[in-house]
């Protein structure tokens, strides 16, 4: 029995000690292993590992991507020198843990702080170039894809990858408000006069254009008409001198008659004339002439 004692002792320290020599890293993380302070072997695949007991201890790094989301937004002058309020988050992973643990050691805080300046930075930079319409819609995805590349260049100086950097909201100030609203109202105004002016010019070229055809179309059917009355007129007289040449004393009768007719077409109408005038001479004796001898 009392044997057995010092050998259950024995086994429970050694059980102890072997229990302090394996470790298990998670899928999720990476594992550093340190000796006297110092990293000396860094563990990226996860399962169990084994490290001297006492004299080695593990850190872990969580390797899944991290999220940095601003508690206020950061106050940004635009190129027109009027304040915004840009709402912003960043996506970031660490992919080198040994130069992360070299640049911020146990104290993840700075690596935090450092990525958030580079990217505040870097959004008041390229603001400070762009208007507003180009912050709130225009150009905001080439903002965020510019500034993107730039903090990952820096941030892998500490062993961290940038995935993404976005903005969630853009707010103007109140100041700014009012002068964005009067800069549209009057824009919208210049807009607006141009396109009543345009409208004015197209309307009165279309009018030009339909007074010339109107000319064109006139001028044409009076030349047609002028053909036509001309051809009827030398109708006319073809038939007149071919009454004439097979009567001339029909012809005679015939134009007294439209005479007549011409002359007493109204009850008002007076005419004075010697009435042995040849006028009447017809209107006398229709057989005068020989037009009865016949």
């Amino acid at each position: 029995m009392n044997r057995l004692l010092p050998t259950l002792a024995l086994i429970l320290v050694a059980l102890f000690v072997l229990s302090l020599s394996f470790f298990t890293v998670d899928q999720r993380q990476y594992a550093v292993v340190f000796q006297f302070s110092e990293a000396v072997r860094v563990i990226k695949t996860p399962g169990f590992q084994f490290k001297v007991p006492l004299l080695q201890e593990v850190r872990y790094f969580d390797k899944r991507i991290q999220t940095i989301d601003e508690n206020a937004p950061a106050r940004i002058q635009t190129i027109e020198k009027m304040n915004v309020k840009a709402d912003s988050f960043v996506k970031f992973q660490i992919v080198d843990v040994e130069k992360y643990y070299k640049a911020v050691g146990n104290d993840p805080r700075k690596a935090v702080e450092r990525l958030r300046n580079t990217v505040n930075n870097m959004l008041r930079d390229e603001f400070g170039k762009r208007t507003v319409q180009d912050v709130i819609s225009g150009k905001r995805d080439e903002v965020m894809d510019y500034v993107r590349k730039v903090a990952d260049a820096e941030a892998a100086s500490i062993g961290l990858r940038v995935i993404d950097v976005r903005i969630k909201r853009v707010e103007l100030e109140d100041s700014t408000l009012s002068s964005v609203y009067e800069r549209m109202q009057s824009e919208r105004k210049a807009v607006a006069s141009q396109q009543r002016a345009e409208g004015s010019a197209e309307a009165e070229q279309i009018k030009a254009d339909a007074d010339r055809q109107r000319e064109v179309v006139l001028a044409a059917a009076y030349n047609k008409a002028q053909q036509m009355k001309g051809e009827g007129d030398a109708k006319a007289a073809a038939v007149y001198a071919d009454a004439y040449g097979k009567s001339p004393e029909f012809y005679a009768f015939y134009k007294s008659l439209d005479a007549y007719k011409q002359s007493f077409a109204k009850k008002s109408d007076v005419l004075v004339v010697d009435p042995s005038a040849d006028f009447f001479k017809y209107m006398k004796n229709p057989r005068a002439g020989g037009a009865g001898a016949k």
